[in-house]
């Protein structure tokens, strides 16, 4: 088996999810918060490529406009940045829309991205989309991520419903979902995360329904 080349994805870590009607919810940043920057020690343990992004709303625009408090990542992780990161500001949900984190990889050797941050149901869904078509490997750690509440026109999700679900779509196709600790043990050892596939994740959600 080919040890996988990893990078880091530290997608949108700001201020502005940590108060006011981003605030994540599930896992509670209180939570998720120190497991992101134990990830990040783990990454920068082992030399790992690490990219930190932030999201801009643009001037004047209600959350994450550049001019305001909110759009500064939270200080452990700017406490954590270092020159060899990239950092990049986006304006799109994926990470690889309209930046230039794709040809960054492929410089760096990278096959397999490792996601974590805000939010699970917005760029870190919309990042694993669109990895899979780039031809990269994603995985994405359930307890360094993070979803809100959601209601619209369509309906009403709790953040855990939202995360959960999230997380089990991601498994079933499109990322290997795993802990954080999970994740390190595998970086330790130089293996990739296990994860299922669309047809036995099929075949277990059919099972489950029927024993309910």
């Amino acid at each position: 088996m080919t040890t996988p080349r990893r990078a880091l994805i530290v997608i949108d870590v700001q201020q502005d999810y940590f108060s006011g009607p981003l605030e994540i919810q599930h896992p509670a940043h209180t939570d998720s918060l120190p497991t992101i920057t134990r990830t990040i020690d783990a990454a920068e343990e082992a030399g790992m490529p690490i990219a930190v992004f932030q999201h801009t709303g643009g001037e004047g625009s209600p959350v994450f406009d550049p001019s305001q408090p909110g759009f500064s990542l939270h200080p452990d992780v700017e406490g954590r940045r270092t020159s060899s990161w990239k950092s990049i500001v986006k304006r799109f949900g994926s990470v690889y829309a309209d930046t230039d984190l794709a040809a960054w990889l492929r410089e760096q050797d990278v096959d397999t991205v490792t996601l974590v941050g805000y939010m699970t149901n917005n760029c870190v869904l919309a990042s694993a989309v669109e990895g899979e078509a780039l031809g990269f490997t994603t995985e994405v750690l359930s307890d360094a991520t993070g979803a809100i509440n959601i209601a619209n026109e369509a309906g009403f999700a709790t953040a855990q419903t939202v995360h959960e679900t999230i997380m089990a779509v991601l498994n079933s196709n499109l990322a290997a979902v795993a802990t954080c600790a999970a994740w390190t043990e595998a970086v330790s050892a130089g293996e990739s995360l296990p994860a299922s596939d669309l047809g036995t994740s099929a075949m277990m959600g059919a099972q489950q329904a029927a024993d309910a």
